[in-house]
Formats: C-alpha cells, sequence, structure tokens
C-alpha cells in the first residue's frame, strides 16, 4: 500500500535519494541536474527539508513499503500568494500509471486549498510528453506561457495550471 510521508529533517537523507534518482531517471524534466545536486552536504539536504516543511511550503514522499517511489513539492508564489507552484513531481518508473502521481498531487493540491488558494501552477519541459498527458488528464491546461528549459535552451517549458476548487465564505 502507498503513503505519503511529509519531507522533515527525519527523513531528509530518503529525500535526498529520492531527488537524485529522480534526477538521473528524467535529467530533461527538472531544473537542476544531478552533478550539481549530487554534490550537495547532507547538512544542506536536511535544511532543504525544513524549508520544504514549512507554513509556505510543504513536500511529500511516496512509499510502498520501505521503498520510495516518488517526490513531489509545492510552495505559495511569492509574486502571486494565491497560488501554488509544484515542484520536484517524480515517480519512479516501475509506479507510473499505478496511482502514485495522482496522490501526490492530491497532496499537494489540499495543502494549497486548505490555504485558499486558487491554483496550482507548474512547468513541464517539451520532451516530458508522458508528463504533459499525466497532468492533462488530472486537469491540469497550458496556459500558452512558455520559455526556454535553463539546462538546454533548445527545450521549452510550458506552464500548465489547474484551477482548485476553493470553500465560498458561506461553508466556512
Amino acid at each position: 500500500m502507498i503513503v505519503l510521508e511529509q519531507i522533515s529533517p527525519a527523513n531528509a537523507l530518503i529525500f535526498k535519494n529520492v531527488r537524485l534518482r529522480a534526477l538521473q531517471d528524467a535529467p530533461t524534466a527538472f531544473s537542476s541536474t544531478y552533478a550539481r545536486e549530487s554534490a550537495i552536504a547532507d547538512h544542506e539536504w536536511i535544511m532543504r527539508s525544513v524549508r520544504w516543511s514549512s507554513d509556505g511550503a510543504i513536500g511529500y514522499i511516496a512509499f510502498d513499503g520501505d521503498c520510495s517511489c516518488g517526490l513531489v513539492a509545492c510552495y505559495v508564489q511569492t509574486e502571486n500568494p494565491l497560488r501554488a507552484h509544484v515542484i520536484s513531481m517524480w515517480v519512479d518508473p516501475s509506479y507510473r500509471r499505478t496511482g502514485v502521481g495522482k496522490m501526490l498531487i492530491n497532496a499537494v493540491q489540499a495543502w494549497a486549498q486548505e490555504r485558499r488558494m486558487r491554483d496550482l501552477k507548474l512547468m513541464v519541459t517539451s520532451v516530458n510528453e508522458g508528463a504533459i498527458r499525466f497532468y492533462e488528464r488530472i486537469g491540469f491546461r497550458k496556459t500558452g506561457n512558455k520559455g526556454a528549459y535553463p539546462n538546454a535552451p533548445s527545450i521549452e517549458e510550458f506552464e500548465m495550471v489547474l484551477a482548485l476548487e476553493t470553500a465560498s465564505a458561506d461553508s466556512l
């Protein structure tokens, strides 16, 4: 059974391991690189886990028993506090199409809705067709905003947004 665990200092080194696996598996899916992040010291991973479990950010690791099989993080955008930015989304290839990705997105969606945010935003590279199809299946839509991928300017990044249902004032 898949369970999600919030990223924290207690699991920071597992978080590091999952993030490095993600960077190796899908090097054009992230704005960072395996070379850059594998050089980060363990104490910085612990500090990163603290930032990803603050009031303005959340991160989750998916587990199947003791096996970590997915990762996602989300933070409140500084320039638009009604928007949460999804980052570091990754599911181990052997767990894709099993519901793990949807569980991870549902978790950050719930976090954002608790904070009364209006939408989730993410960036996805044009070469990551499987991810684009997944995001579209669960309701994300391309906004038309795009830019060059920082690690390979020949690759485009598309902005995608998912509108969130927010509770009305009457139901609170």
